[in-house]
């Protein structure tokens, strides 16, 4: 048997990176809990075969390099971090996490690569604004760049339809939108909507919005928008919003921003205080409002909210109790694998691999990278265009 000689302490390093248990790892590599801990003791210097060290590398979802190395290295998370629970920072990204992000950044700068060898420009919203503009005129200028109107909405019959109707609008503006709930096409590598709902990677060529999809349809809206929002004022984020606060009681100067102007897009202040009626209850205005501007009762009740129609002890009584009405979100399915990997992958970069595969300007191994298949999943990829 040819050993491997890997390092102790990045079994050990890997393994609470994932945070499993001796126990845990011993079951999925199928082997005893003592071989994992003499794996882990440099005392004993024993070692995995090569094949385990391999199968390690691949349970722990790391190179098979990280396991050789003297010291873990430091997993820096590559774009602000805006996020908070409860105003405290969150702890530690987990691998899922990290592993998404730069997923989606090997995507965006291939992308802007392709743009830039095509000539294209920059796009004149990216970074048009700055945090200290006036947020209406942000709003307005991102409902008429994508199109987000009355017209939309009413031709709208369902959530569902709206969100498609605005990632194809975000799309045909050159912005890349991923929509995703595990890592790459791994459905055992789930993410969680507490950790991050979306984050935007700005860039005046090639930007880039992601959105969990493991939050529910309505909140993947917002979020959109939200991210949108970001790139209109040139900053990347991650973003997870603390919804039982007002945009501005926001914890960020730039999520309040993005929070404020996600809320004027979706829920325009005039139409909303003049369709607010104070003659019915409060229950049955959310439940109008959030059909007629195809949003979640959340963001209904947190707009009241936010222009003072009703008090925070009313706010809260009424988001506790629209908690308790939430079924769990289904898994994700509902169409093809082809359809899921347009969406997880944007539409625009999967088309866009494969024009160049016909034309030879993408080779099989890159797009398969790209999109996180094998190369000979490509034919069924290509076929779907068709």
């Amino acid at each position: 048997m040819v050993e491997a000689l890997i390092t102790p302490k990045m079994v050990s390093w890997a393994r609470e990176r994932v945070n499993w248990t001796p126990e845990m790892l011993a079951h999925k590599m199928s082997v005893s809990t003592e071989k994992i801990n003499a794996w882990e003791n440099e005392a004993k210097l024993e070692h995995p075969s090569f094949r385990q060290a391999i199968e390690l590398s691949s349970k722990l979802h790391i190179p098979l390099g990280y396991l050789y190395l003297a010291t873990p290295p430091i997993e820096k998370v590559p774009l602000p971090d805006l996020r908070t629970t409860t105003n405290r920072l969150l702890g530690k990204p987990s691998p899922e996490f990290i592993d998404t992000l730069y997923d989606a950044y090997r995507k965006q700068e291939w992308y802007r690569d392709y743009l830039q060898n095509e000539g294209l420009p920059r796009l004149e919203f990216a970074g048009k604004y700055r945090v200290t503009d006036d947020l209406a005129t942000i709003a307005s200028d991102i409902q008429n760049t994508l199109g987000i109107d009355d017209d939309l909405r009413k031709n709208s019959p369902s959530w569902d339809s709206f969100l498609t109707s605005l990632v194809s609008y975000t799309e045909r503006s050159r912005i890349l939108v991923l929509r995703n709930n595990v890592v790459g096409n791994n459905v055992y590598r789930r993410l969680d909507v507490n950790e991050f709902r979306g984050f935007a990677i700005y860039d005046d060529i090639a930007p880039l919005v992601f959105v969990n999809t493991r939050d529910y349809k309505t909140a993947q809206i917002f979020t959109l928008i939200h991210e949108i929002a970001h790139i209109w004022i040139g900053e990347s984020g991650i973003s997870n919003l603390n919804f039982r606060l007002k945009d501005t009681q926001q914890s960020h100067e730039i999520d309040r921003l993005c929070d404020s102007i996600a809320s004027e897009v979706l829920v325009p202040r005039n139409q909303f205080i003049s369709k607010w009626d104070v003659a019915q209850t409060i229950a049955r205005n959310i439940e109008r409002l959030a059909v007629n501007f195809k949003v979640s009762s959340f963001v209904i009740l947190r707009r009241a909210y936010n222009l003072d129609l009703i008090t925070r002890d009313v706010f809260m009584s009424n988001y506790d109790e629209l908690l308790t009405k939430i079924k769990p979100k289904s898994k994700e399915g509902g169409g093809d694998f082809h359809s899921l990997l347009k969406s997880r992958n944007s539409y625009t970069l999967v088309s866009t691999l494969i024009a160049g595969l016909a034309d030879g300007s993408v080779s099989p191994k890159e797009a398969s990278i790209l999109l996180n298949i094998r190369p000979s999943s490509l034919r069924g990829v290509e076929a779907s265009f068709d």
